[in-house]
């Protein structure tokens, strides 16, 4: 069973309903004098794993836990240390193993940068992908669906 909604704004602020917020780090930046790609793609693990785990945490399947499989980043403005970032994280499909959401980092109003994960459920014991058991699937479709 799949869920899934599509034709989302990315750069949109209105898309999102969880925010991380994530300071900016000196040795974030690099030769460039910019904020480094590779931080970037921290700041969207803070969200996407804040995200997930509120959400799976409530129901303690202890075995049950999820990786990254694909993450995709678009870069859209060149940023630099000191600050704050808010990174807008949402859920937009479920699959039978896998869940995707996406992300928007905003230094103000200003989106810097947009990206997507897919996260495929994992159980820490077998060590192999795994569907998620009924009542965190029905938890993710609620949170697709209301976001």
């Amino acid at each position: 069973m799949n869920t899934t909604i599509e034709h989302y704004n990315l750069k949109s602020r209105q898309t999102y309903k969880n925010w991380t917020p994530v300071t900016l780090r000196f040795g974030d930046m690099d030769c460039l004098g910019h904020i480094n790609n590779v931080a970037v793609a921290s700041y969207i693990e803070v969200a996407r794993t804040t995200l997930i785990h509120g959400i799976m945490d409530k129901f303690g399947h202890q075995n049950l836990n999820f990786v990254l499989a694909s993450l995709l980043i678009n870069y859209h403005k060149e940023f630099r240390y000191p600050g704050t970032v808010d990174v807008g994280a949402r859920l937009s499909n479920l699959g039978n193993k896998s869940i995707k959401s996406i992300y928007g980092i905003f230094l103000g109003q200003d989106c810097v940068a947009t990206g997507e994960s897919i996260n495929v459920f994992f159980d820490m014991e077998s060590r192999r992908s795994v569907a998620p058991p009924d009542d965190v699937r029905d938890a993710l479709v609620k949170a697709i669906r209301e976001a």
